[in-house]
């Protein structure tokens, strides 16, 4: 039968764990009615959440266990696959279907994702790559995403999370030119109260903010830092080495990146046409990108175009001409030219290094 996870909001002063067993436990009586099967569930009291893993034949029917139970149904049912599932949560124990963590405590769901983009120019760093992935391993990470530049991990402490972040940067930086990266520290739910996958306004953050621009400050979202602050080591913060973006940021974030992506293959998408789009007046949308992303509305343009063509000239099976006209660019001569100012190389020289 598919898999399926579920969050549920608690709207009350009074909730506890114990509320949350004596429902799994209603849930548990009449489950068989629905065929359905309980198999795992995730509580924050502090955040007045739980998530639910079950399977059974459809949403409709998990949900109607619920209702018919205590009546306290879900706000949101995904279904996940076992693979997915085990990369992000399957660490851990379970006592009577409660979640906990491998050392006893309760297991809330909720995870740390760090996301690390990267672009080696030069072909020649890949083992710095794999320095990476023993540094996640050895911060208690869970790789859960390689593809293309990109490399993902999931932490169930924000500490830890901090922790490989700074020992990854304190390793990267000390690659001569021409290497680029950028990271993204992000915290979030398994679901969202609107969504269909696992983690995914927590993936769409990491995504958007490592597309703000390469060899910036590394980002860290509030939640992550305010996580960590609660953990019994807390790892120090500096302002040196993390850029933290604040929850109200991210709606102007997903506004802003989303606009420019559903732009890319337009020449004439500038920085006029961005402050129109955002409803904001040209100084206004200057200010607030310029605070958000550390560089000016065109460069910004500019910057995802060209990461975008990044990736589409390591995936291959496209000429530069077609990667230029798709990027918004409005000529291969053009494009080349800004390809080389930004990168230092031609971008048929990147597609050599690059594709296998």
């Amino acid at each position: 039968m598919p898999l399926y996870m579920d969050i549920h909001t608690v709207d009350s002063d009074n909730f506890t764990v114990e509320d949350v067993v004596k429902a799994h436990m209603q849930d548990l009586a009449i489950q068989e009615k629905f065929g359905v099967i309980q198999i795992k569930y995730w509580v924050n009291v502090e955040a007045k959440t739980l998530f639910c893993l079950m399977e059974g034949p459809s949403k409709e029917a998990c949900n109607m266990v619920h209702k018919e139970s205590h009546g306290n149904t879900a706000c949101n049912i995904i279904e996940v696959f076992d693979d997915e599932f085990n990369l992000y949560l399957g660490e851990g124990k379970s006592v009577n279907d409660l979640a906990h963590t491998v050392s006893g405590e309760l297991d809330t769901g909720y995870r740390s994702l760090l996301l690390l983009n990267y672009i080696d120019l030069s072909g020649k760093y890949s083992h710095y790559v794999n320095e990476v992935k023993r540094q996640i391993k050895k911060y208690n990470g869970m790789p859960v995403l390689e593809a293309g530049d990109d490399i993902m991990a999931s932490f169930i402490y924000s500490s830890s999370a901090i922790l490989c972040a700074q020992a990854i940067g304190n390793i990267l930086k000390t690659i001569p030119d021409p290497f680029e990266f950028s990271l993204a520290l992000v915290s979030g739910r398994p679901v969202d109260e609107v969504g269909k996958t696992l983690f995914e306004e927590t993936k769409k953050k990491a995504k958007y903010l490592c597309m703000l621009g390469l060899n910036m400050p590394m980002f860290i979202d509030e939640d992550t830092a305010s996580l960590a602050r609660k953990e019994l080591q807390p790892p120090s913060i500096r302002a040196e080495e993390f850029r933290e973006v604040k929850n109200d940021e991210f709606d102007f974030l997903f506004i802003l990146c989303g606009i420019v992506e559903n732009h890319l293959s337009d020449p004439d998408f500038n920085r006029d046409k961005l402050a129109r789009a955002l409803g904001l007046s040209k100084s206004q949308a200057y200010r607030k990108i310029k605070a958000i992303a550390g560089i000016a509305p065109n460069q910004l343009i500019r910057e995802i175009r060209l990461r975008k063509a990044i990736q589409t000239i390591k995936r291959g099976g496209k000429t530069m001409a077609e990667i230029a006209f798709s990027h918004g660019f409005n000529s291969p001569t053009y494009f080349t030219r800004s390809f080389r100012n930004r990168f230092g190389i031609q971008p048929g020289q990147y597609a050599r290094i690059s594709v296998k």
